[in-house]
């Protein structure tokens, strides 16, 4: 697995690297903690300089969350909450989710875009209550852009630390990679199994 991870990294280059991390906003069980240090890491072994790395993961998660905020403003907030309920299970994503992001916006303003995009489980979703509350568009892209490249230029220098020690590190990595993946998919099934008997 991570041989796969890292050869799509290395075939698409920054390509690769800002489709995935887009993915990872539109699709949270995708997590930009696997995608971007092990681009940091091609970049430190292969021809993927570490800034295009970044630039290219920052990218594709600025593009993510701009798609999130245009949805939340276009939809707004009453018809989004009753597509979560009937359909957010697919992506892992709830209206608590979406009232755990709305709180951080409601009590820090619109400084809570560049925070929440720094923390797991708020990151993704910041952009939606941002949206509902119709934030101008300038002050929405500055924030989130200075969140977005903060978090993947620390998680990309992670895996950029590894990259001197590439062959040790493949060889110990691979396995963590498949134990965080399969992690990641129990939760994403607990998450469905518990969805549907709340329904029942």
């Amino acid at each position: 697995m991570f041989e796969w991870i890292t050869g799509v990294v290395s075939e698409m280059g920054t390509l690769g690297v800002a489709v995935l991390m887009f993915l990872e906003n539109i699709f949270p069980p995708i997590p930009s903690e696997l995608v971007m240090p092990l681009a940091g890491f091609v970049a430190q072994r292969e021809q993927l300089s570490f800034w295009e790395a970044v630039v290219a993961g920052s990218i594709g998660s600025l593009l993510g969350a701009v798609a999130w905020y245009r949805v939340a403003q276009v939809v707004g907030e009453k018809r989004l909450r009753a597509w979560v309920d009937r359909n957010g299970r697919w992506l892992t994503l709830s209206c608590a989710d979406i009232d755990k992001a709305k709180g951080w916006f409601d009590r820090h303003g619109g400084v809570s875009v560049m925070i929440g995009r720094l923390i797991p489980g708020v990151r993704t979703f910041i952009s939606v209550p941002a949206g509902f509350a119709r934030m101008q568009p300038v002050p929405f892209v500055l924030y989130s852009a200075v969140g977005t490249v903060l978090w993947t230029t620390a998680l990309a220098y992670a895996g950029r630390l590894l990259g001197g020690n590439h062959e040790k590190v493949g060889r110990y990595l691979d396995p963590v990679v498949w134990v965080l993946l399969s992690a990641f998919l129990v939760a994403y099934v607990v998450r469905l199994v518990r969805w549907r008997r709340s329904e029942g």
